[in-house]
């Protein structure tokens, strides 16, 4: 959970009688369920990695019980780092790559089946909070975490606390229709309009649909007509491709100005960027440019910057969202 002030009753309880040491972490995804356990700073001991059922709520318990009940210990309580947004005032959550969880009270329902305070919190929320407390955004006042996994995401970090907004909703700049229409070059010269995309959310435009992994990958289909993975487009700009270097300009073109804007209204001195494409360091450091040009504030320092904490983060923040 963000702040004290925003916690759950039974969370806030919790905190008051488990110390922070006896926390276990996971970090729940549609794939894989991660379980660790914090250590100081910014390192964590990942102790189990067990798929995650998607489907059915029953399997998802027993897979999550059965890993936290090697580890726990009599005191223990778990704080759960989960791609969904989770009510401020039901408890309930949204999670589109899980649907077995979606409407439950998962943090109560899950404090029943294991005998132990459970807290949630939105995995981007967490990644913020862990780069601003022990990563890149280390002795800046207003962390802005933006997340460039399989889609786009954010959490926004001022004087070390996590922003909660209405809803559970804060950083979510990858929803909203804030891209336009674009005339973009392909990789054969043409001059080419990149059409507002329509979005998983219902909406047409969000920054979502163009700046994640398979945003990148629907960009270089429309582009070039080819079918390659994220990964195979960036190996092909950093090699100088032509169809490759069209689409990442256009990428660059297109998610520059929604994150410029989220620049200029939350204020930020840094943004760290986490998720997969993260790992391609050029390509911050080319979305950093960017940025820094639209945006009202003149830095010659990079504001944009690579994560420190990778696949870690949101475990990490997990723990500090508890403490």
């Amino acid at each position: 959970m963000k702040q004290s002030r925003d916690l759950e009753p039974e969370a806030d309880a919790a905190r008051s009688t488990i110390a922070p040491r006896d926390v276990l972490l996971a970090d729940i995804g549609g794939s894989h369920i991660r379980l660790a356990r914090h250590r100081p700073g910014d390192d964590c001991e990942l102790l189990a990695t067990v798929p995650t059922p998607t489907k059915d709520w029953g399997q998802f318990c027993a897979a999550l019980s059965g890993a936290v009940r090697v580890f726990a210990k009599p005191s223990a309580a778990l704080s759960i780092s989960i791609a969904g947004v989770v009510s401020p005032q039901t408890g309930q959550l949204v999670a589109a790559n899980i649907p077995c969880l979606n409407t439950r009270s998962l943090a109560k329902e899950l404090a029943a089946l294991l005998g132990m305070p459970v807290v949630v919190t939105n995995d981007a929320d967490c990644a913020a909070l862990a780069e601003a407390r022990v990563g890149a955004g280390v002795g800046h006042g207003v962390v802005f975490c933006a997340v460039l996994g399989t889609g786009v995401g954010g959490g926004l970090v001022v004087d070390g606390r996590l922003v909660r907004g209405a809803g559970g909703l804060t950083g979510e700049w990858g929803h909203g229709p804030i891209v336009n229409e674009a005339m973009v070059r392909s990789g054969d010269g043409r001059s080419v309009r990149v059409p507002r995309f329509r979005c998983g959310c219902g909406m047409s435009g969000c920054a979502d649909t163009v700046g994640g992994a398979r945003g990148l990958e629907r960009l270089h289909a429309f582009l070039s007509q080819t079918d390659l993975s994220s990964h195979q487009i960036l190996d092909d700009w950093m090699a100088g491709e032509p169809m490759a270097l069209a689409t990442v300009a256009a990428y660059i073109e297109l998610i520059s100005g929604p994150l410029a804007l989220v620049v200029n209204v939350t204020g930020a001195s840094v943004v760290p960027v986490c998720g997969g494409l993260s790992r391609c360091s050029d390509l911050v450091s080319a979305l950093d440019v960017a940025v820094r040009r639209q945006i009202l504030r003149n830095s010659d320092r990079a504001l944009v910057v690579p994560s420190l904490l990778n696949d870690r983060a949101g475990l990490i923040g997990a723990a500090y969202a508890y403490a």
